[in-house]
């Protein structure tokens, strides 16, 4: 049987998984000062672009070399670049929680190669029609996943936007 988790338990865990991303941030631009170095980020376009990341934590960088890339085209370079197969085979997580939960489990709901492939056809204007039976999938499942990217992308929109400079104190 599951259970809906309570408000004020889901909210706790989020605030302690967030402040575990934002410490480990804090952490890196101590070290990176003391050096002189740039933190340099490994968001890709699906985290990024659909709002899987903690502002001021792991969202939190100097750079972004791979935030232009699909997963699975991170994968594809990582295959390129002869990364060690032992990496490139490495499931991704956050290694926020307790709970054994993959990216795609958790956030994405689907395998990259289909998100990515549906996403990008959405980008170049393909028709869900065509998407669908290049993926031989229906329509309507890729309708749904159309809806999330655009969904996820509205909710997080937040996220990505630069701090807000208002005056202090606000004027009547």
């Amino acid at each position: 049987m599951t259970q809906r988790l309570p408000v004020q338990e889901f909210l706790q865990i989020v605030a302690a998984s967030n402040f575990k991303q934002r410490t480990r941030m804090a952490m890196l631009y101590y070290h990176a000062e003391l050096r002189s170095f740039a933190v340099v980020g490994t968001p890709n376009k699906n985290e990024h672009d659909l709002g899987f990341f903690v502002k001021y934590g792991d969202g939190g960088l100097d750079v972004s070399p791979i935030v232009h890339l699909f997963k699975s085209q991170v994968y594809q370079l990582a295959k390129y670049l002869d990364i060690p197969e032992e990496i490139q085979q490495r499931v991704p997580t956050s290694d926020t929680y307790s709970a054994g939960s993959t990216q795609e489990e958790f956030f994405f709901r689907l395998p990259f190669r289909i998100l990515d492939t549906i996403w990008r056809g959405m980008e170049l204007g393909y028709s869900p029609d065509e998407i669908a039976s290049a993926l031989n999938l229906t329509p309507e499942q890729v309708n749904r996943v159309m809806d999330d990217i655009q969904r996820k992308q509205r909710t997080t929109e937040y996220l990505r936007k630069a701090v807000l400079d208002l005056p202090y104190p606000p004027h009547d």
